[in-house]
């Protein structure tokens, strides 16, 4: 199946980097515990050249490299960025709009969520030290699309069937749905919350990546595979 999932991906390659940005780099982390090794990543740049790995702090370097090239990046995350706020008090766990049975609250869900909340702060934290002050972060889309470069937030969603073998497989699968639904992103969201605390907001505060606590409320761009 691996071995088929790789095959399938080339040959859609030709087809994805006609419609991708010239400067624009997709990588994906598929979130999981780093002690015990099952945390990995992947990343494609625009000319389709593959760069997957296992190590955290691999991905924070080549994330924060290519940010200072002047590359544009968008950075996805496998685990629940945002969770819904609603006023019935019986419907505060019930799952997102487009989650279906894999819901944020379920066993597993919140288990990637709390992994999810030191990892990914832990990765915008590193990546932010190692990048110019003056390159800012997004979680709206046509707001990067108008920079000059910059880093783009979003959360990914893999599950069921879709599910590879490994956990850089998993990201791999993410960042090849997310160069599957460019040049326009935002007409594939898969989950659709207006009311919501943001977890993706809140660690962008905390790594100094905004100030504007308006992103605490703000819900960012699901892609699923």
């Amino acid at each position: 199946m691996a071995i088929a999932f790789r095959r399938k991906a080339l040959r859609h390659v030709g087809l994805l980097l006609h419609v991708m940005p010239s400067r624009l780099w997709i990588f994906c982390a598929d979130i999981g515990s780093v002690k015990a090794g099952r945390f990995g990543w992947f990343g494609a740049g625009p000319d389709g050249r593959p760069v997957p790995g296992s190590s955290i702090e691999d991905l924070a370097g080549a994330v924060a490299e290519r940010i200072a090239s002047g590359a544009k990046v968008a950075l996805g995350f496998e685990c629940p960025l945002y969770v819904p706020l609603r006023d019935d008090p019986m419907l505060l766990t019930k799952a997102r709009a487009g989650e279906g049975n894999r819901s944020w609250s379920a066993g597993a869900g919140c288990g990637v969520l709390a992994t999810g909340l030191v990892e990914v702060t832990w990765l915008l934290e590193q990546i932010r030290t190692k990048t110019p002050k003056a390159v800012a972060a997004y979680l709206n889309w046509k707001a990067f699309e108008a920079s000059h470069g910059g880093l783009f937030l979003w959360e990914a969603f893999v599950s069921g069937k879709a599910k590879g073998h490994g956990h850089a497989q998993d990201a791999e699968i993410a960042v090849r749905a997310f160069q599957a639904a460019l040049p326009n992103p935002e007409l594939s969201n898969a989950i659709a919350e207006t009311r919501v605390l943001s977890l993706i907001g809140a660690s962008m505060l905390r790594a100094g990546w905004s100030t504007n606590a308006h992103q605490l409320s703000e819900p960012c761009l699901v892609i699923k595979a």
